[in-house]
């Protein structure tokens, strides 16, 4: 048996052509593009690698994006002096405050400050919380668990009833993609470095999660034949037959798990594509939004 190769760049692509359409139907109407701008106070690699990717897909779509640089030394008042310039700005339709931020800089009175029209990303703490709410909806959802549910949803998933274990429990991946597995009426398990038996619990699973940050961790013989695997990790590890010298793979030991599991998401190409397109989808939706009701 060789599982389904979920891939994101393939339905990223599809994706972003609606909207490219949405985009330069809201160009005509109203006479620009909408605008997308993210702050980055880090000299983290991978910060820096996802911001520039989310520019070229920007515009590929026809997404104004801007970034505001500022290195890991930046204060507390340079970012939010930054968040709030853009909140006057009736021109930017979406913020992103791009995570982590350094440890002098607290997280969540930045993202307080974005304005709730603007919160793209999803991480505004009242939209968080209505995420968690039954009957509750957000004006955005974070980009990384939205798009491993369309990844979800286009293996042909049924969440409702399914058993799906959530590895990794950060504000960012992990406690959303629980949240919206809740909503989507999956009997969910989130685990993490404290689980007992965390083989027990993915062995049963229909869907996996695996969002810890730790290269090929979860192995094949973890899973069961009808598990959905979702690979959220983007880990680098030396590698001297790659002309780069290392090489970039999952938390899922995929060339083992592909043998066995129903379908597997491919890391790189699956997760990040999607996150980022989950992002331009909240940005076009966001523009829209503030235009009708200015």
């Amino acid at each position: 048996m060789t599982a389904r190769i979920l891939d994101g760049n393939a339905l990223a692509q599809r994706l972003q052509i609606e909207l490219a359409e949405k985009a330069a139907q809201f160009t005509a109407q109203f006479g620009h593009p909408p605008k997308l701008s993210a702050v980055l106070a880090s000299d983290d690699p991978a910060s820096a690698q996802y911001v520039r990717m989310k520019r070229r897909d920007c515009k590929k779509v026809g997404i104004i994006s801007e970034t505001f640089e500022m290195d890991a030394s930046s204060t507390q008042e340079q970012v939010e002096e930054t968040i709030a310039s853009l909140n006057d700005d009736p021109r930017v339709h979406g913020i992103l405050v791009q995570l982590p931020l350094p440890p002098q800089i607290d997280e969540e009175r930045a993202l307080q400050l974005v304005a709730l029209p603007k919160d793209v990303d999803g991480f505004h703490p009242i939209n968080i919380g209505k995420l968690a709410m039954k009957g509750r909806e957000p004006s955005f959802a974070p980009a990384t668990p939205s798009g491993c549910m369309e990844l979800l949803k286009e293996a042909g998933v049924n969440l409702s009833g399914a058993n799906a274990v959530v590895l990794g429990r950060s504000n960012i991946v992990g406690l959303p993609m629980a949240m919206m597995l809740v909503k989507a009426n999956a009997t969910v398990t989130i685990c993490h470095s404290r689980t007992q038996d965390l083989t027990a619990q993915l062995r049963r699973a229909d869907v996996v999660i695996a969002a810890i940050g730790r290269p090929n961790f979860v192995q094949a013989d973890w899973l069961n034949e009808k598990a959905v695997v979702i690979d959220v990790g983007t880990n680098r590890i030396d590698d001297p037959s790659d002309k780069r010298g290392y090489r970039w793979v999952g938390d899922v030991d995929f060339e083992a798990a592909v043998k066995v599991v129903r379908a597997i998401s491919k890391v790189p190409g699956g997760v990040g594509p999607m996150t980022r397109t989950m992002l331009l989808v909240n940005t076009i939706r966001a523009a829209w939004r503030q235009a009708e009701n200015a």
